[in-house]
């Protein structure tokens, strides 16, 4: 459950980005979804556990770690445009 949230998570966030932020306008919005995905999942499973977000229920539901995964969903989304700005890849 917890990683489903996560994935929607970031592909909102990357939509978002790309909607009102224009990051990624040259590579498109499938690409900025995913790349928030990508992102989401792993601020989900490596970034909250590090910031100690560990859940009573391994199954159950975590707002800490669904806002850990939208922070670096962000984050990457960023970073990935300014490289892509900086070097074309």
């Amino acid at each position: 459950m917890n990683i489903i949230m996560w994935m929607l998570a970031g592909a909102a966030i990357g939509w978002a980005g790309y909607a009102v932020l224009h990051y990624n306008e040259s590579r498109g919005m499938l690409i900025s979804m995913a790349i928030g995905v990508m992102g989401g999942v792993a601020g989900g499973k490596l970034v909250a556990p590090m910031f100690g977000v560990v859940e009573s229920i391994p199954e159950a539901f975590s707002m800490a770690a669904l806002i850990c995964a939208l922070a670096s969903a962000a984050v990457v989304l960023f970073v990935g445009d300014q490289v892509h700005a900086r070097f074309g890849v």
